[in-house]
């Protein structure tokens, strides 16, 4: 089975900033996105409409203009007055409809771009949550967050202002070019010169900009996730008076990310200011040759207005589309982003055939499996493990020694290389992960709770959940006396994951959220580790009613938690060191009673 083998957190992985994967192709990328704009065809197809309608009107000025001045005769008394005006009149008419279409498509695709990226952030945000776990073990937080925010609003204003410049633009340019044809055809010969000049130094320039784009927005991402490593690891920070360290570092993360904006803009701003002086070439030129042709007689002044005009109306969107390349190349280094988090592989399905995991008696065994994060180091190695129905299955041991893995195997968010898992003697592998896994509830050392009230968060795990259920859970948790004693009680909302309530506290809800959720199977990692030696006690009775009937794998480094386990599982370098309960282990003297002795000193001498 193929999968990603490397460490989570720190233990050996690297948690990586980008998504590293060979760079995209802009044709394919903008493939992708097309596709995303094809979901709202019908509006494309309107402001595709609109904005042919407002260009076209746009464009009769400059012919209207010639006309008006072709009205006008040398000498004193030759206006004529009446064609003035009413080509004038005209011309106010249609730049009058021409700016109500404008505003009318902006709007339009002010909202077109809306609903695309409302749908991207959604299947971003869906794919997020079919990811599997070694993805987060392997990637920062922040930087999945800097997609999810940063690149997505590039991507955004690119298409609610770029999108509709690029329309106006291939129209504006492909009217100007057939009204000055029918104008001149000879001074056309002008462009034969200076656009082909800027066609080839954009497309140069856009070549090389577009990996500037793309390193810009992977150093915010490292930024980003830089600071959402520190903001939540502040009070560690402060404890050990390391501010000054860790100012250093954002300094260098911080001049890293500005140098790499600085360069991406800096290198793009010298493209629109060069086709610009082609473009102001041009005009010069078309002057110069056109007064030539007016004095011989070949074309009307009028024409010569109406040419210049349209030269400019011509050479405008092309110094236009030159600013857009360069922030064209910054929406595709943040799609580029966008479309590497959608191709991350999601979690494996469910084999074909799969059922549910229902009726749990709970007898749980695991036969010679070994598991590595990586291809160096294995960390179990042929371990076996039987827990019968409602029996309480201690598993202590050293830090490093698997004993999380374990953990992360029953859950499946990680799968074992070799080696079988079943419950009531079905691989687990042959279940779907949704039944196995509301099979189990936990309770881990990392206590997580979302913003809202307390009955929500203990509620959390279970369906139409009634009050007195969740009052019931909280008395079993030894939690209620404090909720109750909150002037919204039940009701209190919880502010950034708990940040109002102690952490004892947070993890006493945790537990209670547990014991609501009906679940045959219970996993312990380290439950009590944030809950002091008093409030302890007070819930261990509680835990052991709650566990009774229940098979219970339990983690703990305080062994003085697990005395009353049935079994207790010693792990030392990934194998099974000992097996038995409290009482055996210390007769046997082994490595256990050592552990058991060193823990009961050093709280003696306390």
């Amino acid at each position: 089975m193929a999968r990603d083998r490397r460490m989570p957190g720190g233990g050996g992985g690297r948690r990586g900033g980008a998504f590293e994967k060979p760079k995209g192709k802009p044709g394919a990328i903008l493939l992708r996105l097309w596709k995303y704009l094809y979901r709202y065809k019908w509006m494309l197809l309107l402001a595709s409409a609109l904005s042919i309608g407002g260009n076209l009107l746009a464009l009769l000025g400059p012919k209207l203009s010639g006309y008006a001045i072709d009205a006008i005769e040398p000498g004193p008394g030759s206006v004529i007055f009446e064609t003035v005006f009413h080509y004038a009149g005209l011309m106010i008419l249609f730049y009058l409809a021409s700016s109500v279409i404008s505003y009318t498509l902006a709007m339009l695709m002010v909202q077109l771009s809306r609903n695309v990226v409302y749908q991207m952030r959604r299947d971003v945000f869906d794919h997020l949550l079919r990811l599997p776990v070694r993805f987060y073990d392997n990637h920062a937080i922040g930087d999945v967050l800097s997609v999810l925010s940063y690149d997505i609003d590039t991507i955004n204003a690119s298409l609610s202002n770029d999108l509709v410049q690029m329309l106006s633009s291939v129209i504006t340019v492909l009217g100007s070019f057939g009204m000055m044809l029918s104008i001149s055809p000879r001074l056309i010969i002008v462009f034969v010169i200076t656009i082909p000049i800027s066609v080839l130094f954009t497309r140069f320039r856009s070549k090389k900009v577009r990996p500037l784009y793309s390193k810009r927005s992977r150093k915010l991402g490292e930024l980003n996730g830089y600071v959402e490593e520190m903001t939540g690891g502040m009070k560690t920070i402060r404890a050990y008076s390391r501010e000054d360290v860790f100012i250093d570092r954002f300094e260098e993360k911080n001049e890293a990310a500005c140098e790499a904006n600085y360069r991406a803009d800096s290198f793009s701003s010298v493209t629109g200011p060069t086709v610009m002086f082609i473009n102001n070439l041009s005009l010069a030129l078309i002057s110069i040759f056109g007064g030539i042709f007016y004095m011989a007689g070949s074309i009307t002044l009028g024409n010569v207005s109406s040419f210049v005009m349209y030269s400019r109306k011509f050479s405008g969107p092309i110094n236009e589309f030159a600013n857009i390349i360069s922030e064209l190349q910054s929406a595709l280094a943040a799609a580029e982003r966008v479309f590497r988090l959608l191709d991350e592989p999601e979690e494996i399905p469910d084999a074909i055939g799969a059922g549910e995991l229902k009726n749990v008696r709970g007898r749980v065994t695991l036969e010679n499996v070994c598991f590595g994060y990586d291809d160096t180091k294995q960390v179990l190695r042929n371990f076996s493990i039987e827990a019968e129905p409602g029996q309480v299955v201690a598993i202590v041991g050293p830090t490093g020694a698997g004993k999380t893995t374990i953990i992360n195997l029953l859950m499946r968010f990680y799968d074992a290389d070799s080696g079988t898992i079943c419950i009531d003697g079905q691989n687990i592998c042959q279940v779907t992960r949704d039944s196995l896994r509301r099979a189990w509830s936990m309770v881990l050392q990392d206590t997580w709770l979302f913003s809202g009230t307390i009955f929500e968060n203990l509620a959390y795990g279970k369906e139409n959940v009634t009050l007195d259920e969740v009052r019931a859970a909280a008395r079993a948790a030894r939690i209620d006396g404090f909720i109750e004693s909150l002037p919204q009680g039940y009701d209190t909302v919880l502010r950034d994951g708990g940040s109002n309530i102690s952490k004892g506290q947070k993890q006493l809800l945790t537990i209670a959220r547990a014991m609501l959720l009906d679940a045959p199977m219970l996993i312990l990692d380290e439950a009590t580790s944030n809950v002091d030696t008093q409030t302890e006690q007070k819930i261990q009775a509680a835990m052991l009613r709650l566990m009774k009937g229940r098979t219970c794998f339990v983690i703990a480094h305080r062994l003085s938690t697990i005395r009353n386990a049935d079994k207790i599982i010693v792990l030392r370098e990934g194998a099974a060191a000992e097996c038995g309960t409290h009482d055996e282990l210390m007769r046997k003297g082994g490595y256990y009673s050592e552990l058991y002795r060193a823990q009961f000193d050093a709280a003696a001498s306390c």
